[in-house]
């Protein structure tokens, strides 16, 4: 027995013979809202429960690019999620560009993020980046400086391409149901805690 459903907001994953799981973590609110929609409404499809849980909720932030895979881990347990990094463009006093990262997908460390961002501009895989700096402190703040002549939105698209800056997600949403592991989709999962 618990409180509130652990498996959905705290999300899980891990190994075992023969299978895998790898539940995201949700936002406890909305998790919430979905079993007090169930609790009132037995027959709630998961149409009516996805009104209430958007979607995972990543602790390191980032954005969810496109709503399939949400929808497809929701309705069948299975899904493939596309988080990309936070990044904006802004000019400095001396009106180059450079690129603002704020917040990452879930489960890119930092430091080998900028290490691999370097490697790739030293190996002239990536053209216009003339400086990278983590200023990071309580929050994420990693600043690419751009070239003169490079156009800034053409490096961010080659960053998300070749880097961690966009990185996905597997959704597996395999748990123990009677001591049996289970595919469960959203409704599953829900019904299993209440």
């Amino acid at each position: 027995p618990a409180r509130f459903p652990n498996l959905l907001v705290n999300g899980s994953n891990g190994i075992a013979v023969g299978m895998a799981t790898n539940i995201p973590p949700h936002n406890l609110t909305e998790v919430i809202n979905g079993v007090i929609c169930m609790i009132d409404n037995p027959e709630c499809t998961i149409e009516d429960l996805m009104q209430h849980i958007k979607g995972p909720d990543f602790p390191t932030g980032g954005t969810i690019y496109g709503y399939q895979g949400v929808r497809d881990a929701f309705e069948t347990g299975k899904g493939r999620i596309i988080i990309r990094s936070n990044a904006d463009i802004e000019a400095d006093e001396n009106g180059r560009e450079r690129i603002i990262i704020t917040e990452l997908p879930y489960g890119v460390v930092k430091a080998d993020l900028v290490k691999d961002i370097a490697a790739l501009v030293s190996e002239k895989k990536i053209e216009g980046i003339s400086d990278i700096s983590d200023q990071s402190k309580r929050d994420i703040r990693i600043v690419i400086e751009i070239k003169r002549d490079a156009n800034a939105q053409v490096v961010l698209n080659k960053l998300y391409k070749f880097t961690a800056l966009q990185s996905s997600f597997s959704v597996n949403n395999i748990a123990l149901v009677k001591g049996r592991p289970k595919l469960l989709n959203l409704r599953d999962l829900i019904s299993n805690f209440i």
